[in-house]
């Protein structure tokens, strides 16, 4: 019999003893990423008294598979519009947590005399909260239908988003030996560059392809296809200088504004949770108990660290974001502990060879330890807030509390010209981006091609000649727009009219665009002829008039940018179709702080099956039923008759406490557990009718068979081979042979009742 190969070996060894590990923190309530890592260490070559790996190599590239996946998954639920529509508070509270943090970290590092590299590497991780851990922890306390934890979920998402450009970052600064701040602007440049470029030109293409294959997909064939994108984009973005995790996480962005987003993240939850645990496994694995032991003193001083910084820094940067002082308190002890981007950023570190060993092992105990204190933290900030509101004068906390209404309300006043400034900027920055693309895509691979076919050197004009008209036309529907957008608008207008001195200012901004447009195509030509420089910007005018001439080229550029933003918005479209989308009037109730809610009906919920009257929610709670979800039927305003069942989605409006009170209670009253789950076994059993038998002379109907012991009828014996089905008006007489099916001691209670005299 052939040997197993090793890999089986391990990754039976790694799942089992997962497996068992995060059965037992599940029961006791702890994240199973802990598990994972426990594991890890427990399958180690550091653990000498258990079974360890034989070939860590091969495990180190399934982890890798494994961060590829858990990014992508990330970017799925990822959404560019959402952080757009989070407004500038969680991007100030988001930026100024990580700078802080970061800069504490490598404070940290250097005070322990530990090398440069590893004090960068320091701060990045700890810069850094762990999603995973706080949903939980927010899941576990009920209060993720709070406000403040939505507001910390959104500076999650943002801080994971500044996890991956922080990993492109940290990859730049590991390649030179001391970088300089030309470097990083450039890696800023290209990250951006790249960023924008492929998920323009992935949401043209991708939604397209899908929806023409669409009555081709079936789960097996969509699986397929979304893992294998994230491969490819993976390849792409190393074969361009940047991580594969990167390309996976832009691939999961790109498909998140899909009409299929939903079912691509159901489908790739298992391969991710199956990748996820052996990277986690991985990571506990290079956990050694002796370097532990060695720098027990540095990994309490860091746990202290992330503790009291979250706690500080972390509170003053909701603060900075316009919170009050008790919800900036409660955001930001909640953040006080690391996670999953801490354990990729330390690996990212190894691979590149430019942290000590020490560092990752360290890092994952000062991980586990947070973790464990989260939920205290949680809980701790409401006293500590209570003591400083006793402490401070109270003229502070009128001006801290107040700072949240002046904040929003200079966010809200909108600017014309801060308003035409950013439209024209994210035109002129997309369409720029998008012809430099075309420009080096043209000169790179198709001017080698038509060398190719036309090998004459002295026609060497002719392969420039149709290389430059043909880069100039590809390029002219997105030159034309970067001129021409907005040139029209409502603010340019209302700028225009108002005041004489804002018409040079506009002016400008047009011959600025036109100006860079006329820099492509001056690149262009210069590029491929040796024309004197006159002729060249002559010709680049020239056009450039024709370009704003053309009423083909503007229809071409607006058929264009219809279809990006039908593609942009298809996932929304689909979910306001099936009733997925919050109503829009939830902006409006935060400012007046209440806010909208989403429960689900457990499966053995007491309120399945009773209607809305009856369960009085309204007086109850004190909160309103403004929809019900169940598939894809949307009830909107439900009246009293309305009945609940299992699974339904109900959403509510309502303060924190209110929502909080519902949730308790939705979750809390259940169905008790059945003790006797055994005795509900069905049985089939023959029963004769004596001449004493109380039934005698009876109907079916009315017997009491089904109503007072609980059994059912199937059938009648006739002298025949089959069952015969019996009338329920047919009368019961002696000597009839009845089949009953029912319980074991419904059963047994009505054959007592049968033969009693």
């Amino acid at each position: 019999m052939a040997e197993i190969p090793a890999l089986v070996q391990d990754l039976a060894l790694i799942l089992v003893v997962a497996g068992a590990v995060t059965l037992l923190f599940k029961r006791l309530k702890q994240p199973l990423v802990l598990g994972y890592i426990v594991a890890g260490f427990l399958v180690s070559p550091h653990m000498p008294y258990t079974m360890s790996v034989v070939d860590e190599s091969d495990i180190q590239t399934w982890a890798d598979i494994g961060v590829i996946f858990l990014l992508f998954s990330l970017g799925l639920d990822f959404s560019f519009k959402k952080i757009i529509k989070m407004g500038m508070s969680p991007v100030i509270a988001a930026l100024s947590i990580i700078f802080s943090m970061m800069t504490l970290g490598i404070c940290t590092g250097h005070a322990f005399g530990w090398k440069n590299m590893d004090s960068i590497f320091l701060g990045g991780m700890l810069a850094m909260s762990s999603t995973t851990i706080i949903y939980k922890a927010f899941d576990d306390l009920g209060l993720r239908q709070q406000r403040f934890a939505s507001l910390v979920m959104s500076v999650l998402i943002l801080e994971d988003i500044l996890a991956i450009v922080m990993m492109v970052m940290l990859s730049a600064i590991a390649s030179g030996s001391n970088p300089n701040g030309g470097q990083m602007v450039q890696s800023i440049f290209m990250i951006m560059f790249f960023l924008i470029l492929w998920f323009i030109v992935g949401i043209f293409l991708i939604p397209l392809f899908l929806r023409s294959t669409r009555r081709l997909m079936n789960n097996e064939t969509l699986l397929i296809v979304a893992l294998g994108l994230c491969c490819l984009m993976a390849v792409v973005s190393t074969a361009v200088g940047f991580s594969s995790a990167f390309g996976a996480f832009v691939m999961g962005s790109i498909l998140a504004e899909t009409i299929e987003a939903d079912k691509i993240i159901r489908l790739v939850e298992p391969v991710k949770n199956l990748f996820g645990a052996i990277f986690f496994v991985s990571v506990g694995m290079l956990v050694d108990l002796n370097i532990l032991i060695d720098y027990a003193v540095p990994i309490i001083l860091l746990v202290l660290t992330i503790l009291f910084g979250q706690a500080i820094l972390g509170s003053f940067g909701f603060l900075l974001s316009g919170q009050t002082l008790r919800t900036a308190m409660s955001c930001g002890f909640s953040m006080a502990q690391i996670g999953e981007f801490a354990f990729i950023i330390a690996s990212l570190g190894l691979s590149l060879g430019v942290i000590s060993d020490f560092l990752y092992p360290v890092v994952v105990a000062v991980s586990v330890i947070t973790t464990f204190l989260t939920p205290y933290m949680i809980r701790a900030s409401k006293p500590c807030y209570e003591y400083l509101e006793k402490k401070l004068p109270k003229k502070w906390l009128r001006r801290i509390n107040r700072f949240e209404n002046t904040q929003s309300g200079t966010i809200e006043e909108e600017n014309l010209w801060k308003s035409l400034f950013k439209q024209v900027a994210l035109y002129t920055i997309v369409y720029s981006i998008l012809s430099f693309a075309v420009i080096a895509l043209m000169l790179t691979s198709f001017m080698p091609f038509i060398e190719r076919l036309i090998p004459n050197d002295d026609m060497n004009w002719l392969v420039e000649g149709i290389t430059g008209i043909l880069t100039i036309m590809l390029i002219s529907p997105f030159l034309r727009a970067m001129i021409m957008k907005k040139a029209h608008s409502k603010e340019v207008k209302a700028l225009w009219t108002q005041n004489r001195m804002n018409r040079l200012p506009i002016l400008f901004t047009i011959l600025l665009r036109i100006g860079i447009a006329a820099a492509f195509v001056f690149y262009i030509c210069s590029y491929l002829t040796q024309f004197t420089n006159a002729l060249i910007i002559t010709i680049a005018l020239l056009a450039i008039i024709l370009m704003i001439m053309s009423r083909s080229l503007k229809s071409r550029s607006i058929r264009l940018e219809r279809l990006f933003i039908q593609n942009l918005r298809s996932r929304d479209i689909e979910a306001q179709v099936h009733g997925k989308r919050k109503p829009l009037f939830e902006g409006r109730l935060l400012d007046r702080d209440i806010h909208i809610y989403e429960f689900e009906v457990p499966d053995d919920s007491l309120w399945a099956g009773k209607q809305l009257g009856e369960l009085r929610i309204g007086n109850r709670f004190g909160v309103h039923v403004s929809s019900i979800l169940r598939g894809i039927q949307r009830i909107n305003i439900p009246n009293g008759n309305n009945v609940i069942f299992p699974g339904d989605k109900i959403q509510v409006i309502g303060n924190d406490s209110q929502l909080h009170t519902f949730g308790e209670a939705i979750r809390n009253e259940l169905m008790a557990e059945d003790p006797e789950i055994e005795k509900r076994e069905m049985h089939l059993r023959k029963m004769t009718l004596g001449e004493n038998s109380i039934f005698i002379g009876k109907t079916l109907r009315n017997s009491g068979i089904r109503d007072d012991y609980n059994c059912m009828v199937v059938g009648v014996e006739e002298g025949q081979q089959n069952l015969t089905l019996i009338n329920p008006e047919r009368k019961f007489v002696k000597g009839d042979t009845i089949w009953i099916v029912g319980e074991e001691d419904d059963i047994l209670r009505l054959r007592t009742k049968n033969e009693e005299q």
